[in-house]
């Protein structure tokens, strides 16, 4: 099982749809798909505007690609769901939502050893960035 995080704390996925890995996607009708860290995101450039959700894996915490990968989905004009999955740790979270992340998918053991508050804490991410900070003086 896993968890979503969002800027609300811990939800259940609620997404009802098949999750399909790149390569497997044999039509254009796939609703969501799952990138690894490694994939271009100009190979969906076509299927963005049918996309639901894209779910990106961060395989390791010290992996930023999946940062890299949701920036440019956003800065293609993808407006569905984008999805961290894996090892993204809490301290993470607001990095995940800059780039572009709507939520975190987590597994139920590290919901367990980074609880929803270490989550929730870092929800106001909008507002403690380092150059509003600057600009507050």
């Amino acid at each position: 099982m896993s968890v979503i995080v969002t800027d609300n704390g811990f939800q259940t996925d609620d997404f009802a749809g098949d999750i399909l890995a790149l390569d497997d996607v044999t039509d254009s009708a796939a609703l969501a798909i799952d990138l690894d860290p490694d994939a271009d995101p100009q190979d969906l450039v076509d299927r963005l505007p049918v996309l639901h959700l894209i779910r990106v894996d961060f395989p390791s915490f010290a992996d930023g690609r999946g940062f890299t990968i949701a920036r440019q989905l956003r800065l293609m004009g993808f407006t569905g769901r984008l999805r961290a999955c894996g090892h993204v740790i809490s301290d993470q979270y607001a990095m995940a939502r800059r780039s572009g992340f709507d939520e975190v998918e987590i597994s139920d053991d590290q919901a367990s050893r980074q609880p929803e508050a270490e989550w929730t804490f870092r929800a106001n991410w909008q507002s403690h960035d380092y150059q509003s900070r600057l600009r507050a003086g």
